[in-house]
């Protein structure tokens, strides 16, 4: 099975539109599925990673939770080992943790990002996750 079929049959919801920012290494794609002006204050969105690619560092003030749809991804907070992370895995990550996602360098990964306790803020993007680091993930 090739990397596009296995992301065809993996994927839950729309993969949504190509991420253009700069808090990104790689391809990735963003579908939310609850808006962050939603009255249910709890966005909601659907991230695909393309091999290889990962976001940069980043905070969250009231903490994210990752709900892994499919693909294999790394998971990694800082002075920690990276996680690998497989379809049907939770990720609770605590307020203010500074960490990164993204997928493996032989697999697509998708999953479900949930911003928690939005009121206490947003994210806060920090530095990428280098070339070095990700190369050299143990």
């Amino acid at each position: 099975m090739n990397k596009s079929n296995h992301l065809n049959e993996s994927v839950i919801f729309p993969k949504g539109e190509k991420i253009t920012n700069n808090y990104f290494i790689g391809t990735a794609w963003l579908e939310m599925l609850v808006s962050t002006d939603s009255t249910f204050n709890c966005p909601i969105g659907n991230v695909t990673f393309e091999p290889g690619a990962r976001n940069n560092w980043h905070k969250h003030a009231g903490g994210q939770i990752l709900l892994v749809t499919g693909g294999k991804g790394y998971y990694q907070e800082e002075g920690k080992p990276v996680q690998v992370l497989h379809e049907g895995d939770v990720v609770k990550i605590l307020p203010d943790v500074k960490h990164w996602h993204g997928a493996t360098p032989d697999s697509w990964f998708t999953h479900i990002a949930i911003s928690t306790n939005v009121q206490m803020g947003g994210n806060e993007w920090l530095e990428p996750v280098t070339d070095d680091e990700y190369n050299n993930l143990k």
